[in-house]
């Protein structure tokens, strides 16, 4: 006799990021932690550097230094979102 044993998970609300996981987006939301690099084939790679290692993170790659640099902006935007939602819910209207 075989049984089939199932596990669910439900969440009540997104699990909330880790402190690591806070100070990074902090780290990469700012332009001085970023660059970008030359590949061998032309390509320009855009990278952040890690926060608490000597290394570089590579990201993206684009064929031009504008676009290099619109995705370091766009990165930037993206983490900058993400701390704002991580002080809370953000009221959009209240009703009296």
């Amino acid at each position: 006799m075989t049984f089939l044993y199932t596990r669910t998970n439900t969440w009540n609300s997104t699990p909330q990021p880790t402190e690591q996981t806070i100070k990074l987006w902090e780290h990469i939301s700012q332009k001085k932690n970023w660059r970008i690099v030359q590949l061998p084939n032309g390509f320009l790679q855009t990278e952040y550097k890690h926060p608490e290692k000597e290394q570089w993170i590579d990201v993206t790659r684009r064929e031009t230094l504008p676009g290099a640099e619109d995705a370091i902006d766009a990165s930037i935007a993206h983490y900058e979102k993400k701390l704002e939602f991580v002080k809370g819910p953000k009221v959009v209207k209240t009703f009296e």
